[in-house]
């Protein structure tokens, strides 16, 4: 390419005259032509004006000519120009390349030299290390030798001493630790009996004092009843509904039993759970304020206010934390203390007695001079394992460290939640605290009560026992647990599969429960045909 522009430079006058004469040459025999055509179609004078014409066409062609060949040389210096700057700008960046090559080239050969420079640095450490190393193993091994040897004369110089072998004084060493061994650990069990004794004698007296100081009936009363009050007896029966399809809705809806007597402007709402209550009063309030009372108006109502104190549970659990000054709580734990209120534990409110806690815990930790806030925090937080979302076979103190571990919660805190009925052990003063309130707040005279807890525990196994079977929708336990209502999908279950699941269930219950009287279980398959009028 570089052959070729050079060639082109030094004939370029040359072929600037050779493109001039050209164009003299085609205007020349423009002329001639036009000239010939003149002389066979006119006379002499006109011949005349021809040559003229001639003349002028080939000045004209000469001008035109020299114009072609400006124009020509132009073109071609140019040209030449932009062939000439193309092959600069490639020789350019071939050379460019070629030395960021050599630059990596250098710098790879410089980085190999260094790292060839550093391995016989430390192949010679490692050398050196190696020799030191066998070096002190031959030492220790010499000095193993020499206390051996010495050992094995000392236990010569004491068999000549005692005038025994080394085996009968090993006998005689174990006969005499055996004998040692059996008489402390008579004494040992000795102690731990009459230890066992006395104890048993003060957790005996504990639980008789305990049991007389609390009531039962009317607290029960109050945590399994709510009463709905009526404008007029005429909401009776619209409640009721024809043929009684409003209350069933309702009860299948809620899952709590609506009783309605004699008693004047008033229902009852029966259920142990008191979230499933509220829900019950929540929609009656609702649905006898507008007035439109049928099934699917209350299933609307109930899907809503299920909304509403999912709502309310976790403003309850926002208020509590900034009445009691606790901060930076993870919002599953704040849902889970607003839950405590719609939750008692052995008939104490478990919100008002976790509360209590934290307030007990604050007062001590400050006398103790410990972090109160701390203190309230893992007082608050103590029983949240007795709120779970399902139901698990863990006790409620091990999943309640487990949710806390779970979001962030510190250490001591979490240890306190687990280790307040002794399940773990104890590794901060926050534990002892903890413990100590729960057992002052729960032992007030009264507080608690255990036969309401076992009346609640034995309606939620009716309800899982229910559970345990395939088709079933809901399943409620009413009429305090000598009914068991549950609700299956008609999909999946058939009349005569209902009327089995029926005898299953009861069957289920007769072996693996105890429980007072008998109980009853429906089962309920319900169709239904939806269309919409447009």
């Amino acid at each position: 390419m570089q052959a070729f522009f050079i060639y082109i430079n030094k004939h370029m006058e040359t072929i600037t005259i050779i493109v001039a004469v050209a164009a003299t040459l085609i205007g020349l025999a423009v002329g001639y032509i036009v000239a010939k055509n003149l002389e066979k179609k006119s006379s002499d004078g006109i011949l005349n004006s021809a040559k003229k014409e001639a003349d002028s066409i080939i000045k004209e062609a000469k001008k035109e000519g020299e114009s072609i060949k400006k124009d020509k040389i132009l073109q071609a210096k140019e040209k030449f120009i932009e062939l000439k700057t193309e092959h600069e700008k490639t020789i350019m960046s071939r050379d460019k390349k070629i030395a960021d090559a050599e630059k990596r080239t250098k710098d790879k050969e410089a980085q190999v030299s260094s790292e060839l420079s550093k391995n016989k640095k430390l192949n010679g450490k490692l050398e050196s290390k190696v020799k030191d190393y066998d070096h002190r193993n031959e030492y220790l091994e010499k000095r193993q030798e020499e206390i051996d040897k010495i050992l094995n004369q000392k236990i010569e110089r004491l068999e000549q001493l005692s005038g025994m072998s080394e085996e009968e004084a090993k006998e005689q060493l174990m006969e005499t630790l055996k004998e040692s061994a059996k008489s402390e650990a008579m004494s040992l069990i000795q102690d731990t009996v009459e230890e066992a004794k006395l104890t048993a004698q003060q957790e005996a007296r504990k639980i008789i004092i305990n049991t007389i100081q609390r009531v039962g009936t009317e607290e029960a009363i109050d945590n399994c009843v709510s009463v709905f009050n009526l404008e007029s007896d005429d909401v009776k029966g619209r409640i009721i509904g024809r043929e009684g399809r409003n209350i069933r809705a309702i009860e299948s809806a809620t899952g709590v039993e609506i009783i309605v007597d004699d008693t004047p402007e008033a229902i009852i709402l029966s259920c142990f759970d008191s979230v499933r209550r509220e829900v019950a009063r929540l929609s009656l309030h609702r649905l006898v304020t507008d007035g439109r009372i049928h099934p699917a108006r209350i299933e609307e109502v109930v899907k809503k206010t299920k909304k509403q104190i999912d709502e309310e549970i976790t403003d309850i659990g926002k208020r509590t934390i900034i009445d009691l000054g606790i901060h930076g709580l993870h919002p599953e734990l704040v849902r889970m203390v607003g839950r405590m209120k719609y939750r008692s534990s052995y008939g104490q409110n478990l919100l008002q007695h976790s509360r209590e806690v934290a307030k007990l815990c604050g007062i001590m930790a400050s006398e103790l001079g410990l972090n109160p806030k701390l203190a309230k925090r893992a007082g608050l937080l103590h029983d949240i394992g007795k709120v779970p979302d399902t139901e698990t076979e863990l006790p409620h103190a091990l999943l309640g460290m487990q949710w806390a571990e779970k979001f962030n919660e510190k250490e001591e805190v979490c240890n306190a939640i687990g280790a307040h009925h002794d399940e773990i052990e104890m590794t901060s003063l926050l534990s002892p605290i903890v413990q100590v309130c729960d057992a002052i707040s729960g032992a007030r005279p009264g507080a608690r009560r255990q036969v309401l807890d076992s009346y609640v525990k034995r309606l939620k196994d009716l309800e899982d026992i229910a559970f345990g079977f395939g088709g079933v929708k809901k399943a409620y336990a009413i009429q305090a647990g000598r009914e068991l209502r549950v609700i299956v999908e008609s999909e999946k279950v058939n009349d005569d599969k209902a009327s089995s699941l029926s005898f299953e269930i009861s069957q289920k219950i007769q072996t693996d429960m105890t429980y007072p009287g008998q109980v009853k279980v429906t089962v309920i398959r319900e169709t239904r045909a939806i269309n919409v009028a447009k």
